[in-house]
C-alpha cells in the first residue's frame, strides 16, 4: 500500500502552482497518472523516488514512512526500493548498454541481464554506448535498467513515447508481465488513452497540481474524452 498526502509548490509555464495530492494506491496496482504538461505528474514521481522534497505532508509505502514533514523524516532515494525510468532516460554515457542495465541491479546477476537484453531486443546493441543509440533504443535500455533493480515501486515516466507502433504494443505487454513478475506497485505516466485503458488498473487525473479524478481507467478516460476534468 502506497499512501500519499503531500503539497509542493511548482513553477510551471503559467506561473506558480501548488501540487496537492492525497491518494492511496493498493498493493499490486498499476496506476496511471494522466494530465496536461505541467500538471505535476513528473514532480510527483520524483517526490516518490526521493529526488524532490515536498513542502509538507507524508509518504508511506508498505508501512514504512518515506517522508513526514511533521516528524522531519525524509528517507534518502537510495534507501527506497524504487525503480525509476526517467523521461530523458538518464543513461550513463560512459557505460555500454549492458553496463547501464547491470548498474540497475542491487545484486549482480548475468543471467537476468541476458533476459532483459533479449526481452527488449538489445542483444546486438549491448556493447554500444548511449550516444550511438536512437531515441527508441535508449528508451528500451532505460526501461530494462529500471526493471533490473526488481523494485517494490516502479516509476515509468512516459516509457513508450519514442517507440514505433509495433514495438510499443509489444512492450505494453512486457510492462504488464514485468509488473506482475515484480509483484509491485507501478506508477505510469502516459498520454495515450488506449495505452492507459490497456495497462492501468486505476487512473489519477491531474490538472494544475490538483487531483480531479481517481478511479477505473475506462471511467476516467470517458471524463477525459468528454473534457469533464478540465
Amino acid at each position: 500500500m502506497l499512501k500519499i498526502n503531500i503539497e509542493r509548490e511548482m513553477l510551471t509555464a503559467v506561473g506558480k502552482t501548488l501540487l496537492k495530492v492525497n491518494a492511496e494506491v493498493a498493493e499490486k496496482e498499476l496506476l496511471c497518472l494522466f494530465g496536461h504538461s505541467g500538471s505535476g505528474k513528473t514532480t510527483l514521481m520524483r517526490i516518490l523516488a526521493g529526488l524532490n522534497k515536498p513542502d509538507r505532508g507524508y509518504v508511506e509505502f508498505n508501512g514504512q514512512v518515506w517522508f513526514d514533514s511533521a516528524k522531519k523524516i525524509n528517507l534518502p532515494a537510495q534507501e527506497r526500493n524504487v525503480g525509476y525510468m526517467f523521461q530523458d532516460y538518464a543513461l550513463f554515457p560512459n557505460m555500454t548498454v549492458r553496463k547501464n542495465i547491470e548498474f540497475g541491479q542491487k545484486i549482480k546477476n548475468a543471467e537476468e541481464v541476458e533476459k532483459l537484453l533479449t526481452l527488449f531486443e538489445l542483444e546486438t546493441l549491448q556493447k554500444q554506448h548511449p550516444q550511438k543509440l536512437s531515441g527508441g533504443q535508449k528508451q528500451r535500455v532505460a526501461l530494462a535498467r529500471a526493471l533490473a533493480a526488481k523494485p517494490q515501486l516502479l516509476l515509468l515516466d512516459e516509457p513508450l513515447s519514442a517507440l514505433d507502433f509495433e514495438m510499443r504494443i509489444n512492450l505494453q505487454d512486457e510492462i504488464i508481465k514485468a509488473h506482475e513478475m515484480l509483484n509491485s506497485v507501478t506508477l505510469l505516466v502516459s498520454h495515450d488513452i488506449k495505452e492507459v485503458e490497456k495497462l492501468a488498473s486505476s487512473v489519477i487525473l491531474l490538472r494544475n497540481g490538483k487531483v480531479t479524478g481517481h478511479g477505473n481507467p475506462k471511467e476516467m478516460m470517458k471524463l477525459v474524452n468528454a473534457q469533464l476534468y478540465y
